[in-house]
């Protein structure tokens, strides 16, 4: 049989006819091979390249399939050198080295590599050694060169095209140096570069594909909660996106999901006000995004969930932050809200002041941005496409820039910030994951 084929792949009864042709020992050998158990989109590809790139939904078996390049790579190439290279040195460890599918679980026992976690490397029986790296320190990559490289979850790296840049500087050893990229696909422009280069051999797989060795309720809760969304395509499917296909909303799914102002529900569970305060006050300063939402229950296929309704936006540019406090402050009263949500890297301590110092009685919780704008509103787009979010009403500015928010806002006109949409995704986020729905109207912190 061939390398590359997994015997799991055999129809059902070839298969059968195989393992009951082996002895015990046979068995049990092939048992411990990952060849003859792992699916096709885990084996390397037979023919010359210089990247393989493995894109994948959550839980395809990308990790496992990089894991295993590096200990054959290794293994059967001799005393070579390796870099693996993660969004975090953090990551390279817990997942690429010692996670569930990481190098160490998976190398057999009599190839099992050595941590030398001071300096920062493995060292593998016959002298392969596989240094770790970090999407966040570039010039790490300045200096050393190798034979082989694994780079996981690329999509998410920190300085993507610098990282990346000084890596294809440092693979220089060898006759065929060479490379894997196991990640789930983000509209990147370097993806859709790995894509479209000759020397490139790409792999999908998605997360129905490793179904067996997922949990079920992996399935029940978060697959099928995501399928047939476009963040359910690039997440489970493992697709990648293009053009304006990226952004995470569309004019068609907002009109759709429009009701009339007098079509509103009459009353909502929680109505919030979220905002998303400038850097500056000049004229030329990014907006001071202000987006009022509300929530209601209803009963889904016997159980109660909640729809959140985009009422109102009151987003302002070039106010000094009294003026856009007073803008806030406003649209809280207007809407009878229940609570002010603010985002506060920026300002900290200081927002919270400056709409105190207009109303000392407002309900406020500071926000803190951990993640990038198109993680934290990923989810969000999912709930639109599921009918879950509806505006009330138009929102021109609003909805331009839902329209064209992707990664990094390349569609953005001038590079504007999208203010009004980090807004809205504060909004939702407070009104479906963050806060207890049916509580009262809380008027303390």
């Amino acid at each position: 049989m061939s390398y590359y084929h997994s015997i799991c792949n055999l129809p059902e009864d070839a298969r059968a006819a195989f393992f009951d042709s082996l002895t015990p020992e046979e068995a049990q050998l092939l048992e411990e091979e990952f060849i003859f158990k792992a699916h096709n989109h885990q084996f390397a590809p037979h023919e010359d390249y210089t990247s393989w790139l493995l894109m994948g939904g959550r839980g395809a078996g990308k990790t496992r399939a990089g894991a295993e390049a590096v200990i054959r790579a290794a293994r059967y190439e001799g005393a070579m050198l390796i870099a693996l290279v993660g969004e975090t040195i953090t990551d390279v460890v817990n997942i690429m080295v010692n996670g569930v599918s990481g190098i160490m679980n998976c190398a057999p026992e009599d190839f099992k590599p050595v941590i030398k976690r001071s300096e920062n490397h493995i060292v593998f029986p016959n002298g392969a050694k596989a240094y770790f790296f970090s999407s966040t320190n570039p010039s790490g990559l300045r200096g050393p060169q190798f034979h082989f490289a694994w780079c996981d979850e690329l999509a998410k790296w920190h300085y993507v095209n610098e990282t990346w840049d000084m890596l294809q500087m440092a693979l220089r050893l060898g006759e065929n140096p060479r490379q894997i990229v196991t990640t789930t696909p983000r509209p990147l422009p370097l993806l859709h570069e790995l894509v479209e280069d000759k020397d490139t051999v790409t792999t999908t797989a998605t997360s129905y594909d490793n179904r067996d060795h997922l949990s079920p309720k992996f399935f029940e809760k978060i697959i099928t909660k995501y399928q047939n969304t476009r963040f359910g395509r690039q997440e489970i499917e493992g697709v990648l996106m293009e053009g304006y296909d990226a952004a995470l909303w569309n004019r068609a799914d907002l009109d759709r999901q429009r009701i009339a102002p007098e079509k509103r529900p009459e009353h909502f569970e929680r109505i919030v006000v979220a905002v998303d305060p400038p850097v500056s006050n000049h004229e030329g300063s990014d907006e001071c995004g202000i987006i009022v939402a509300g929530s209601k229950p209803f009963e889904k296929d016997g159980q109660i969930t909640y729809k959140s309704y985009v009422l109102a936006d009151y987003s302002v540019r070039g106010m000094s932050p009294h003026g856009w406090a007073e803008q806030v402050i406003r649209a809280y009263h207007d809407h009878q809200a229940d609570r002010i949500v603010a985002e506060s890297n920026q300002g900290g301590e200081m927002v919270q002041s400056i709409l105190r110092s207009i109303d000392p009685h407002i309900p406020y919780r500071a926000v803190w941005a951990r993640r990038g704008k198109i993680t934290r509103a990923e989810p969000i787009a999912a709930l639109y496409e599921q009918d879950m979010v509806h505006h009330v009403g138009y929102f021109p500015e609003l909805e331009d820039q839902m329209c064209c928010f992707t990664l990094d806002n390349i569609f953005l006109p001038k590079a504007r910030s999208p203010d009004r949409v980090d807004a809205l995704v504060w909004a939702i986020t407070e009104l479906v994951f963050k806060a207890p729905h049916a509580i009262p109207n809380i008027h303390t912190l």
